[in-house]
């Protein structure tokens, strides 16, 4: 199963690959070079295909946990003054993704959207400590019952050209579902109230919608 925003991205890869084998296979007369651009084709469908999966879960709501909301490795876990919405201190944990994790942006508690807000940026590699402010990035605030507004930032990366976010103001938000998507490696940062018991360690590896970041 593949995510709505990758299904343009697959059809002309797709295409690109089938062209390009058959001019390979027409044009050049050696097996060794024709059998070399075929492979590296199939590797370029793959990594494609690779990045856009959107695997079925079954997730476990619970309003008493705040979920991770992106596969990948925890490489954040500190007490931050949060300056754009709550303008007060916080607990931060922060998600890294890799181009080869699932790039699906979960909503880590479920609630009323009362904040979403798009900020144009850098693109400095996602683990830069200046990232959260400079690169370009998305804010959605989710206020929860049990953990009241709980903030959660897409951040692009170097190789991160879009971050896609569906969340508006006033919706309500479901835990676990689809808050958007970012394109190519990233992170996702998430600030809970200082007294969020802490559920992950650094350098843990989690995944969107199933591992609990907090209780």
């Amino acid at each position: 199963m593949f995510h709505k925003e990758g299904h343009k991205i697959i059809l002309i890869t797709l295409s690109l690959c089938i062209v390009l084998s058959l001019i390979a296979d027409y044009f050049v007369e050696n097996s060794i070079i024709k059998g070399g651009i075929i492979i590296s084709l199939i590797i370029l469908l793959v990594l494609i295909l690779q990045f856009f999966r959107n695997p079925k879960r079954a997730f476990s709501l619970n309003e008493d946990h705040v979920l991770s909301p992106v596969d990948g490795k925890v490489v954040v876990i500190e007490e931050v003054f949060e300056k754009e919405y709550y303008n007060e201190k916080r607990l931060q944990v922060s998600v890294f993704m890799s181009p080869i994790n699932v790039h699906v942006t979960r909503y880590p508690v479920g609630g009323d959207v009362v904040y979403s807000k798009y900020h144009p940026g850098k693109f400095l590699v996602a683990w830069h400590p200046k990232s959260s402010e400079e690169n370009e990035r998305t804010t959605v605030v989710v206020r929860s019952k049990k953990f009241g507004d709980v903030l959660h930032r897409q951040i692009a990366g170097a190789l991160a050209k879009r971050i896609v976010n569906y969340a508006e103001e006033g919706q309500t938000a479901t835990q676990a579902d689809d808050s958007g998507f970012i394109k190519f490696g990233s992170r996702v940062d998430v600030f809970l109230p200082l007294d969020a018991n802490i559920t992950v360690s650094l350098n843990q590896k989690v995944k969107g919608g199933i591992t609990i970041l907090a209780s």
